[in-house]
């Protein structure tokens, strides 16, 4: 895919010290958002987006630049964020996507704002870490008070930088959204699996999918 090729020569990049930013590879997680964009491209939809730091696949799979992409990673003012926003923070007001600021999970809160405010759809992008935010749960629970048009993506890959989520927690993020009342599923990364489970929610939201995937690189850089 698009996707995958342009992770590893990224990959390759860094390694070769072409590339000089951090840089948050999503090899091995880049089927999640590119079924999403078939799916809502499908149903004519187009939501605000809201990334993770590793957001390279999210931006690409819902129709961004390619070449403007690998000016972002280059620090090139003609980037997609101007150069100035790099591999962690892409933003696109041409798809309707927002960087993230850096901060563990506050992309959450902050789409679900956007989300009231605005009431349009609204998908958002989290990792399994950010997910034991405080705020990242409280938020789980404002969505569902308000009925708000916002799917929550679990980008689950079981680590936060190499620690496994049996070591930082016993509580399932699906259990708990589904006690907030939201529709759930935990799912495996197959693309048919994440198509059919999302046409299954419909318009029933919000709603959370915690899906199992791998993250294939070290955390930031190009490391294994």
């Amino acid at each position: 895919s698009v996707c995958r090729n342009f992770e590893l020569n990224v990959f390759e990049a860094v390694q070769k010290k072409k590339i000089n930013l951090p840089t948050y590879l999503s090899a091995g997680q880049e089927t999640i958002p590119s079924s999403l964009s078939v799916i809502l491209k499908e149903k004519r939809v187009k939501p605000l987006i809201f990334g993770q730091h590793r957001c390279h696949s999210i931006y690409l799979s819902f129709g961004g630049s390619l070449e403007k992409l690998i000016l972002e990673l280059l620090g090139d003012p003609k980037g997609c964020t101007y150069g100035m926003g790099g591999s962690a923070s892409i933003h696109s007001t041409k798809i309707n996507m927002f960087g993230h600021d850096g901060h563990m999970g506050t992309q959450v809160p902050i789409a679900t704002g956007a989300c009231f405010e605005s009431r349009k759809p609204t998908l958002v992008f989290m990792g399994d870490a950010s997910a034991e935010e405080d705020y990242v749960l409280a938020t789980l629970g404002f969505a569902k008070q308000y009925n708000l048009k916002i799917l929550f993506i679990c980008d689950d890959n079981d680590l936060s930088v190499l620690t496994p989520t049996k070591d930082r927690r016993k509580w399932n993020l699906s259990e708990v959204a589904k006690s907030f009342g939201l529709k759930t599923f935990d799912i495996t990364d197959d693309p048919l699996t994440i198509y059919y489970k999302v046409k299954e929610i419909k318009n029933d939201l919000p709603a959370l999918i915690n899906i199992r995937t791998c993250r294939e690189y070290w955390h930031e850089g190009a490391g294994k």
